[in-house]
């Protein structure tokens, strides 16, 4: 009986051999059945969903995929670095623009940039940044068009958002990769000078992230232009918002579905999305009016027009860019999405970073500085530790367009990742000013910041969407490697071709599958003693998370495999399980980032503690995905059982970053020195008189340089050598002879400063409604005139003669009657 199913097994095992073995016998008994099983199972993919998982290329995050991510490959790329050029553009001109600008002034009073900013603006070509030199622009790099923004960003958002708009997703990017020469000779060169103010306008009111489902069309007719009347063109009607530079705009990029009925094209009659460049003075555009952001006084405002006759070579690209509209923005898109945005959230989070430290040290309650309680210690890590990270993720992203990639994956998750945590850096760093941050005012450099956080979350794809359904619902298909394969397949029209592609496909896919399923195991319960695992050169330090990132790189696409498999294309629709997989995939591609700076800065051991508690908290982070993928995957118990078994078999051992290792950071935060300048390089650190930053700077250097004066106080106050209290005792110190009278003026400075940063605005009873702001505490407070909107929109687009003599007339004596005065 034994025997017989010995031979009966093995007969089996034989059968089954043979068909994996033969591809026709595996084509036409499994793979061709299982194809069309995914057929029927695979929901359909929309163009505008093709052409978004076309966009891009796979970089990194493809490794990261693979279950065995290649450490040399990443430590290989070279560090991003600045050119001369660059470099003296940030010190020169960005420095000067920087020292222009005054939030409080912008936000409150003008709620806009001062004119002269804007003229600054154009002359020092800031709307050129990616333009190259043969047009007129500078032609600078990624890193370099982030570093700009970063720095303007951590000094007045509104600035950042006016020169970032115009270098990202916009007519600019769009011409230099889709435009005829004739439409960039013509453009370019006045977009880099500032003669174009450009905007883009995607978003209608009733489509929203749906851009698929836009209501705005386009006809294509024959109609009249310059005095032609037998003009090839269409006639496009529309309604857009939320367009940032659009009140004040000169030339309006479109975007709307094509429709030619009359087949004048000579091909279909559903032609597209497709983008123009439109100049605002166009009869029937309207354009003009102003939204208001959360107290943002950055240009922002709908537009709308019906019917309005445009030529067909106004369209970007021409003739031939008619329907690639939706190609081409999601190209442009994921470039755009990986600088802008991250950009600015890193440089609010460096502003947190440097005045919560500073703070933290030169505020004192119980006659501690704050900074020394554990609370705020936690906090302060917690800035210290995300903004460590997120500058990390910011430069490697920057880098890898500049290596020609156009990652649309990562710039997912970087514009996720980094403004979520810029946020929680500004909300601690509201925190711990406490009172000081709350009370809007010219003294206040955080207020403005924490109010316009949310723009950064809601903007390029609303957060909750980027989480919940593009992370990882693009990132699957476009990163496996070998989904996409399966899903073209399945879309094959031809049997032949389709059954070879899925049959590759398939079998490489199981084998996957199976490698990782072990590998998972594998490296749980033994990868800390695998040393392929982590590079060869790696120190001790970071060995451990190298390690660990394979580990989990392992399970996650063994999990992935496995939620695709029972789920199939239910999952596009299970968006939290998709958001959790997503964060998995964000982690390790930020903890890669963290090592490669690591790594590129030299491997600063002063930095160990900020790199430390970076990952660690990643790791958590990664591992409570993890567990909540598992708790709350559909299945059998015994199923989830198994899943577990093989993610944890020695269970979740990934801890929190502890509280010693928080106390270093903090500590590191609250001290002058390298390591706070290397977490904050990059932003504006104002010197100038009574500007609030830097009385913060001078009270910190002045606090540290006091601390063995102090010491000499409190040494003396309890041996009752001094008696005296408040004001008196530094004068009673001097008097005994306990400090010099150098010492004496220390500990004055020291209070002097120390009162000016604690002290926050106040304002007359109706609020300086006759007679503008004064701030308590020495900062500035300005009030300007303002002309008609119509005046000073006319103005940014440079139209000389838009004003008549009344409206000259009634604008100086605006002026006049709101004289700048200073309390």
């Amino acid at each position: 009986m034994l025997m017989f199913l010995f031979y009966v097994i093995l007969l089996l095992v034989a059968v089954i051999s043979l068909i994996l073995a033969v591809p026709v016998i595996r084509r036409f008994l499994v793979s061709n059945q299982i194809l069309k099983i995914f057929r029927k199972m695979l929901p359909q993919i929309s163009q505008t969903e093709q052409e978004a998982l076309d966009a891009g290329t796979v970089w990194w995050e493809g490794e990261l995929f693979s279950g065995k991510p290649d450490w040399k490959k990443l430590l290989a790329y070279p560090k991003p670095q600045l050119t001369a050029e660059e470099q003296a553009f940030l010190n020169g001109p960005v420095e000067q623009l920087c020292a222009m600008l005054d939030e409080w002034q912008i936000t409150h009073e003008l709620k806009d940039l001062p004119p002269e900013v804007w003229q600054f603006i154009k002359e020092k070509g800031f709307f050129g940044l990616i333009i190259p030199k043969q047009y007129g622009g500078y032609g600078f790099s990624a890193l370099a068009h982030s570093e700009v923004v970063m720095k303007i960003g951590s000094r007045s958002g509104t600035a950042a958002v006016t020169v970032m708009v115009p270098n990202s997703l916009g007519p600019a990017e769009l011409l230099l990769h889709y435009g005829t020469e004739k439409q960039k000779e013509y453009y370019l060169p006045r977009l880099a000078k500032g003669l174009e103010v450009p905007c883009f306008a995607l978003t209608s009111p009733e489509a929203g992230s749906d851009a698929g489902s836009m209501p705005d069309f386009a006809v294509v007719c024959r109609g009249e232009y310059e005095g032609k009347t037998d003009v090839l063109g269409m006639r496009v009607t529309w309604e857009k918002r939320y367009i940032t530079l659009g009140p004040v705009a000169t030339i309006l990029g479109l975007a709307f579905k094509l429709y030619d009925p009359d087949k004048l094209l000579g091909g279909n009659e559903d032609l597209g999305i497709t983008l123009a460049l439109i100049p605002t003075n166009t009869p029937g555009v309207n354009i003009g009016r102003r939204h208001y952001p959360l107290n943002g006084a950055f240009q922002n405002g709908p537009n709308w027009g019906k019917e309005v006759f445009i030529p067909m070579d106004w369209i970007i690209g021409g003739q031939e860019g008619v329907g690639q509209g939706w190609r081409m923005l999601m190209n442009c898109l994921s470039v755009g999405r990986a600088i802008s945005l991250p950009a600015t959230s890193v440089g609010a989070a460096k502003l947190a970073a440097r005045t919560a430290g500073a703070y933290s040290r030169v505020r004192t309650q119980f006659k501690t500085p704050i900074g020394y309680f554990e609370g705020i210690e936690e906090a302060l890590a917690r800035i210290g530790g995300n903004t460590y990270m997120m500058d990390a993720a910011r430069v490697m992203t920057a880098g890898s367009v500049d290596l020609g990639e156009k990652p649309s994956v990562a710039s997912a998750i970087v514009k996720y990742h980094l403004t979520e945590r810029g946020r929680q850096a500004v909300n601690d760093a509201m925190d711990i000013h406490g009172g000081k941050a709350i009370c809007i005012g010219p003294r206040n450099y955080l207020g403005r910041t924490y109010q316009q956080i949310p723009v950064s979350i809601t903007v390029e794809g609303a957060n909750i969407l980027t989480r919940n359904m593009i992370i990882f619902g693009q990132g699957a298909l476009r990163c496996h490697p070998y989904l996409l394969k399966e899903v073209n397949a399945t879309h094959d029209k031809n049997p032949d071709s389709a059954s070879l592609a899925f049959d590759e496909a398939l079998i490489g896919h199981a084998k996957f599958t199976l490698c990782n399923t072990a590998n998972s195991l594998v490296y749980a319960l033994f990868g800390d003693y695998i040393k392929d695992n982590a590079p060869e050169n790696s120190s001790p330090e970071t060995a451990v998370y190298y390690r660990q990132l394979a580990r989990f790189s392992a399970s996650f696409a063994f999990i992935a495999d496995v939620g695709l498999m029972r789920l199939g294309g239910s999952l596009k629709r299970k968006e939290r399980l998709s958001a959790r997989l997503g964060d998995i995939l964000s982690m390790l591609y930020l903890c890669s980032a963290t090592l490669k700076r690591f790594e590129d800065d030299g491997r600063p051991s002063a930095d160990l503690p900020l790199l430390h508690w970076s990952m660690q908290d990643a790791m958590y982070q990664m591992q409570q995905a993890f567990d909540e993928f598992l708790t709350n995957f559909p299945g059998h118990i015994a199923l989830i059982w198994l899943l577990r078994a093989l993610v944890f078999p020695l269970g979740k051992r990934c801890k929190r970053p502890a509280d010693d290792l928080a106390h270093e950071v903090s500590r590191l935060m609250m001290e002058p020195g390298a390591v706070r300048d290397r977490l904050t390089t990059g932003i504006y650190v104002p010197t100038a008189d009574n500007e609030p930053m830097a009385d913060l700077e001078l009270a910190l250097q002045c606090v540290i340089e006091c601390g063995a004066v102090e010491a000499k106080l409190r040494e003396a106050t309890k041996l009752r050598q001094i008696t005296a209290r408040g004001d008196e005792k530094i004068a009673q110190a001097l008097a005994l002879k306990v400090i010099t009278a150098a010492e004496a003026d220390l500990l004055n400075k020291m209070k002097d400063l120390r009162s000016r940063v604690v002290k926050v605005d106040d304002f007359p009873p109706d609020f300086g409604k006759e007679t503008k702001t004064a701030s308590n505490g020495g900062g500035k407070a300005t009030r300007s005139a303002v002309n008609s909107d119509k005046n000073t929109a006319a103005a940014k687009r440079g139209d000389d003669t838009a004003s008549t003599a009344s409206e000259s007339t009634e604008s100086a004596k605006t002026a006049s009657e709101n004289k700048d005065t200073v309390e």
